[in-house]
């Protein structure tokens, strides 16, 4: 300190540090209003934007009044640069997390908005985000006067000794980047193993894979086992799929008559209920003759996996009823027995029973 400080000085530097409080205020109102609008735009990019910087503006505001206080006031130059170096790495790290903020934003944004990058799977956003904290880490340590070329080196001699005692994370983290990046799955897909686990992906993170089962409980699957097992994806290349349900009527009944029933009521079904396809065109092929009915498939359309179950109970609920009613017979199993004793055949009553001496 050069000189004493004084009553002057003490005023300066309030009028400063209030001078930055009150743009920080300012600054973080004005930007509680551009949030306001950026809602209102359909991109969602903005809305990053705006909410990084609402945290970086108001501190960037007061760590510029606090160096001008700092300045106004007879500091030795010890004092002044160590300040500055504080207030600057202050800076600095705001900065880094408002920066890793905005781009983990914008990844995210890209990868919701086109469902063939990565849908919602967060191990994009968590990889970025860790790239730009380490930078911005580095930036520090360089502006705190550290050499980072020898702890670059160490790391990077480390890294082999990191790398195996993490086989199995590391395996997991490559393994979910080549799924996403193979598009073989992606968030919102409906899955099947082979093992038996089946849902919907709902993410894919850095070592796992969480799916949400029909009966809303989470299956989580490393990443690994993922990518090395055989699985039935519903939703590739197309979420539409095809429903089939095996149908059987009497041997006396008119097939031409089955079949224009039987449309009919697939036309109704693929119309009236919600999940169906409209424009799916009703397919009926008979293919067996059993025992007691002649069997047919009809073959469903159906929106995406979980609603099948929705329409194959309406379908086989109107059918039912509507062969009722044009008096067409869904036979019961129905086999007939003959039975011998000493080498007689043994004939039934006029009830149908049988009665053996």
């Amino acid at each position: 300190m050069n000189r004493d400080l004084t009553v002057h000085d003490w005023i300066v530097a309030g009028v400063w540090l209030a001078v930055g409080l009150a743009a920080g205020v300012l600054l973080r109102l004005l930007l509680r209003w551009l949030g306001k609008h950026a809602t209102r735009t359909s991109w969602s990019g903005d809305d990053v934007l705006v909410d990084a910087l609402r945290a970086l503006i108001p501190v960037a505001a007061l760590t510029g009044g606090i160096a001008a206080a700092a300045a106004a006031l007879p500091l030795t130059g010890k004092v002044n640069h160590t300040v500055n170096q504080i207030l600057t790495v202050l800076l600095i790290l705001a900065a880094t997390i408002t920066a890793a903020r905005v781009v983990a934003g914008l990844v995210r944004a890209v990868t919701q908005s086109r469902s063939g990058v990565a849908g919602s799977a967060s191990i994009f956003v968590n990889i970025t985000r860790v790239v730009v904290l380490a930078m911005g880490c580095l930036v520090v340590l360089q502006t705190l006067g550290i050499s980072i070329a020898p702890l670059l080196t160490a790391l990077g001699v480390g890294g082999l000794a990191v790398a195996l005692a993490l086989q199995d994370t590391l395996a997991n983290l490559f393994a979910g980047i080549h799924i996403l990046a193979s598009k073989t799955i992606q968030p919102g897909d409906y899955i099947r193993l082979t093992s038996g686990e089946e849902g919907y992906v709902v993410d894919i993170n850095w070592r796992n894979t969480v799916v949400r089962n029909l009966s809303n409980n989470l299956v989580i699957i490393p990443n690994a086992q993922l990518s090395s097992t055989n699985m039935t994806n519903f939703s590739r290349p197309e979420q539409e799929m095809t429903l089939t349900v095996q149908v059987g009527v009497g041997y006396d009944s008119d097939l031409d008559h089955v079949e224009r029933v039987t449309s009919e009521v697939v036309t109704e079904v693929m119309t009236e209920i919600e999940g169906a396809v409209p424009e799916h065109e009703p397919a009926i092929r008979f293919h067996t003759f059993g025992d007691s009915r002649i069997s047919f498939t009809v073959i469903l359309g159906v929106g995406e996996f979980s609603d099948q179950y929705r329409i194959k109970h309406e379908f086989v609920k109107r059918l039912h009823k509507r062969y009722h009613v044009e008096g067409i017979r869904i036979p019961s199993p129905a086999r007939t027995v003959a039975l011998q004793q000493n080498g007689v055949a043994i004939p039934p009553q006029r009830d149908g029973s049988l009665s053996i001496p």
